[in-house]
């Protein structure tokens, strides 16, 4: 008998190491949390599992835009009076450095390899993220909103005084391109493919399409009144809109640039982020201080986070992708959310077949 017992001991410990291998092979990422500027000077951290506020780290004076790096170890934040970029450690959230600026900061966008990050306000300032020092400047004195295409070669910039969007080559940070938009141009988003950026209008009260290949407008749909901040689904097929002025966000679906659904949300939304797993869009309310979340599949408010003076909004990255066949198993497939959710191991190791290893 005590023989017995001592070998399923043994089988047990056996099984208790090989599951504990099984998890460490799994790439370790940060939980997923939304970072939101505040006008308060402050940067509200939402655990979005819970969707309540867990931290609020002080920053510079008038933070507007903030954006994550690809790894989600870094947050960059653009205070707009004291000309500073601000550096949060998003472990520890606490600034761990401060990038002084020439002119008032607006908004943030990072590389895909996170090496840089552009900043718009006056010129577009580059950081160097290893550094956090400012390494190249673009003159672009209109610039306001900034996203940055897949590969990671083109910055589109919103020029809200222009009616036009500003395309920046990152190789040698020179412009290539002017294409005329809607007046009063704010937020800018690219789709995942790299093919078309979406830029709100708030002037005229939509959102133009450009096909990125070309820079050129393909499609002008009409939104709510006054967009402000635009993001996109991870599998391309829906872009949010934040309507800062009807208080809603307009749905568009991207196979037909039509809207599909306009869902009310707290007053004066500006900033909108969505999670990686795309099930959830979360939108900063800079009037009624709230956040309202957004289930994507229902286009419904399921939750409604108190934050006072909201303006943007982003989002840590989830879980993955894959790369390895080992990664599925041991209930492994279970815990991505990058590229998607996946509905079982076999689906997981088709994935890693067609694009891991």
């Amino acid at each position: 008998m005590k023989r017995k017992s001592g070998w399923l001991l043994f089988r047990v410990a056996c099984l208790v190491f090989l599951l504990g291998m099984a998890l460490l092979a799994i790439p370790a990422q940060a939980q997923n949390f939304a970072y939101v500027t505040s006008s308060s000077n402050t940067v509200s951290v939402i655990d979005t599992a819970s969707n309540t506020v867990v931290a609020t780290v002080a920053v510079g004076s008038g933070p507007l835009g903030v954006a994550i790096t690809p790894d989600g170890n870094r947050a960059y934040v653009a205070n707009l009076f004291d000309n500073t970029v601000s550096v949060i450690d998003t472990a520890k959230k606490t600034v761990v450095a401060t990038v002084a600026l020439g002119n008032g900061p607006l908004a943030v966008a990072i590389t895909p390899d996170g090496t840089r990050a552009y900043v718009t306000g006056g010129p577009v300032s580059v950081i160097d993220t290893a550094s956090n020092t400012v390494v190249a400047t673009v003159a672009d004195p209109n610039a306001y909103g900034v996203a940055i295409t897949p590969d990671g070669t083109r910055a589109y910039v919103t020029d809200f005084l222009s009616a036009s969007v500003t395309v920046i080559e990152t190789a040698n940070n020179t412009i290539i391109a002017e294409v005329e938009v809607g007046s009063h141009n704010l937020g800018v988003a690219i789709t995942p493919d790299g093919t078309h950026a979406y830029v709100a209008n708030g002037g005229t009260n939509s959102v133009s399409v450009i096909e990125t290949a070309t820079n050129t407008v393909t499609a002008e749909v009409p939104v709510g009144v006054e967009p402000q901040g635009v993001a996109i689904t991870s599998d391309g097929t829906r872009a949010y809109v934040a309507n800062g002025v009807s208080n809603s966000v307009s749905v568009i679906e991207t196979a037909t640039n039509t809207v599909t659904a306009e869902v009310s949300v707290g007053v004066g939304p500006q900033g909108v982020a969505i999670t990686s797993d795309g099930t959830r869009a979360y939108v900063a309310n800079g009037v009624s201080n709230s956040v309202s979340v957004i289930d994507t599949a229902s286009n419904t408010v399921v939750a409604t986070v108190a934050v006072g003076g909201p303006i943007w909004v982003a989002i840590t990255p989830g879980i993955g992708p894959p790369t390895d066949k080992s990664h599925c198993k041991k209930g492994g497939w279970q815990v991505f959310t990058i590229p998607r959710k996946f509905k079982n191991q076999g689906d997981c190791v088709s994935f890693v077949n067609h694009h891991g290893k």
